[in-house]
């Protein structure tokens, strides 16, 4: 494809180059391949469930981990506006109804004291009409006190990143999620210092608002915890925004200017690339309780986190061991029976291997950024979730797949599919160091065949938009993965308003 002086100057503010450019026109027309999977990981089969023995042990490891000095990080994806939180009263403001036709508005209205932004609201509607929310609705002036929160000269919560949002009431003030995941890592992410770093990554726009938020609220979180935060921020980086395609997969153009989108989630591997800490615990923005129902997600996030600091020390042992030389057949038999047992990492031809290739492939698969997941059992419908899955080398291991990269034609797959027990929902504690303290690269562990296309509508044009692969998904793909099941009370995702009168955020 001839380059215009245009688009050369487009890449280079990108920080793109042609190659890249032209990798992501081939997938665009090409489209990605399905994954093969060897059955869903359901318990004893790719997901571990301890008993209370176990998960008292693995706290005992977190404890003597954190007060070893250990550095700790809490990151979370902040990035994006709440306006998918905002969408049915988006449509309400929008439609012919002037009063709540639909269950979803008659529950935001008959219950609109329990929020927590209840008094803020009020405080707006006074100011823009000289009326409380009370006398609003007596008045039948629904569609005025729903502006007065998502619009612009209101709170402005439909524009707003989720991080802002007051989430929970408490005696004397409220507190917006941003502060709830910094109340929450102080309990169980707080260093040997007394410090708790928590890096948020959030929209260029936004920046300035979470800073603001966090010097407000710090000084009174650090006494009630008795720590001291580090709060740091990052944008998703430009060079990981995809290339938008028209149907027939040639480049499509606004202004004669290639145009550019945010290729999700999965950019983000970047911004976890430049963390540097011993662990690193990741939980999107939305998945916070109040204090008092706190108690099951501070038990868990130690669990995991004790599972995987035990299971990485293991790990760096006979990593250490390898790096000497080639141990005596029965410690490799041993190192392979810790791969098949701890990581659920079967391959069927080890047993033909000669010594010296046997601890080559056990080196390999040892020395590669762990994460452990935490897993909740499905209550709904199947879905995406974890498998196990074949990779390009012959093994099978644990991964974290969404259902489009499952075969909808192949009938076994889909099977296995439907036996899916759990679901992903992103609880993940993960390390990004080698057994020598050296920090991996972690885009080099990528599988990039795991990315996906949709089909987006851009000002009346059907275009093709480039998803790059899941941060859980494809991104962690060649990471060693072990997959805990964790309680259902720790997961408590806040997608529409309407989900924070449920009784975890009340």
């Amino acid at each position: 494809m001839e380059l215009t002086i245009k688009d050369l100057e487009t890449l280079k503010k990108k920080g793109k180059t042609e190659a890249q450019l032209n990798e992501e026109l081939i997938m665009l027309q090409e489209g990605f391949p399905y994954l093969k999977i060897e059955g869903a990981a359901t318990p004893g089969h790719g997901i571990f469930v301890l008993d209370e023995k176990m998960e008292n042990q693995a706290m005992d490891i977190w404890d003597q981990f954190l007060a070893s000095g250990a550095k700790v990080t809490k990151m979370v994806p902040a990035s994006g506006a709440a306006s998918r939180m905002f969408k049915d009263l988006f449509a309400f403001i929008n439609g012919k109804d002037d009063k709540p036709s639909n269950d979803f508005m008659k529950k935001f209205f008959n219950e609109i004291e329990k929020f927590a932004f209840f008094h803020q609201l009020n405080e707006t509607c006074i100011k823009l009409y000289g009326r409380s929310i009370d006398s609003l609705v007596k008045e039948k002036r629904y569609k005025d006190v729903v502006k007065a929160l998502i619009e612009k000269e209101g709170l402005n919560y439909g524009q707003l990143p989720k991080a802002l949002l007051s989430f929970h009431k408490y005696l004397g003030g409220v507190r917006t999620s941003i502060e709830e995941h910094l109340a929450e890592g102080a309990q169980y992410a707080g260093g040997k210092d007394g410090k708790v770093n928590v890096h948020f990554t959030v929209s260029e726009d936004h920046i300035p608002l979470v800073n603001l938020k966090f010097e407000e609220a710090k000084g009174k979180l650090q006494h009630e915890f008795g720590v001291e935060y580090a709060l740091s921020t990052s944008i998703q980086k430009p060079s990981t925004d995809t290339v938008a395609a028209n149907l027939d997969g040639t480049p499509y153009r606004e202004n004669d200017s290639l145009f550019f989108r945010p290729g999700g989630h999965g950019a983000l591997i970047e911004n976890l690339n430049d963390i540097d800490a011993d662990v690193i615990f990741i939980k999107n923005i939305d998945n916070v309780v109040p204090d008092s129902k706190r108690e099951d997600t501070i038990r868990y996030k130690k669990i995991i986190g004790g599972v995987l600091v035990g299971i990485k020390q293991k790990a760096d042992e006979y990593c250490k061991q390898l790096s000497k030389g080639t141990p005596d057949e029965a410690k490799l038999n041993e190192m392979i029976d810790f791969l098949h047992k701890n990581l659920c990492i079967s391959h069927d031809s080890t047993d033909s291997m000669n010594p010296a290739q046997k601890a080559d492939f056990i080196y390999k698969k040892l020395n590669r950024p762990f994460r452990v997941c935490g897993m909740v059992r499905n209550e709904g419908e199947p879905g995406g979730g974890p498998f196990l899955a074949y990779n390009t080398d012959g093994t099978v291991s644990p991964q974290i797949l969404e259902s489009t990269q499952i075969d909808p034609e192949n009938k076994e797959a889909q099977k296995m599919m439907k036996e899916a027990t759990h679901f992903n929902p992103v609880d993940l504690v993960v390390s990004t160091k080698s057994w020598d303290g050296k920090k991996f690269n972690l885009p080099e562990y990528v599988d990039k065949a795991t990315g996906f296309i949709s089909i987006k509508s851009r000002e009346g044009v059907e275009i093709k938009a480039l998803e790059l692969p899941g941060l859980w998904n494809g991104a962690m793909s060649d990471w060693n993965t072990i997959l805990v099941e964790v309680p259902l009370s720790t997961f408590n995702p806040v997608k529409t308003v309407n989900d924070l009168l449920r009784d975890a955020h009340q």
